[in-house]
């Protein structure tokens, strides 16, 4: 399988290379990972795909300037880690 593109709850996940180098440059804790269903973004420290998944690199990027994400249609789990240590996470079928 090449992509899950065009398929029903297809997830893209992405690493945040803007929140990367501002959490190096201030030594924040700004979540770096983004993951896309449909229009809504999702943002976390961690992510857990719970199930099958695929490395895309196609040649035009996302919208948001990815050059290359993981897709699945797989249920995930998005935690952030707040300045206290205390996790939240969110489940994404």
């Amino acid at each position: 399988m090449q992509s899950y593109r065009g398929q029903k709850g297809v997830k893209r996940l992405h690493v945040n290379q803007h929140n990367m180098r501002a959490n190096m440059k201030d030594a924040d804790n700004r979540p770096i990972f983004t993951c896309k269903v449909g229009k809504d973004n999702h943002y976390g420290h961690t992510v857990e795909i719970h199930g099958p998944s695929v490395l895309v690199y196609p040649e035009n990027p996302l919208g948001c300037g990815a050059r290359a994400w993981v897709e699945t249609v797989s249920p995930i789990t998005v935690s952030t880690e707040s300045a206290d240590g205390a996790v939240t996470s969110i489940e994404v079928s």
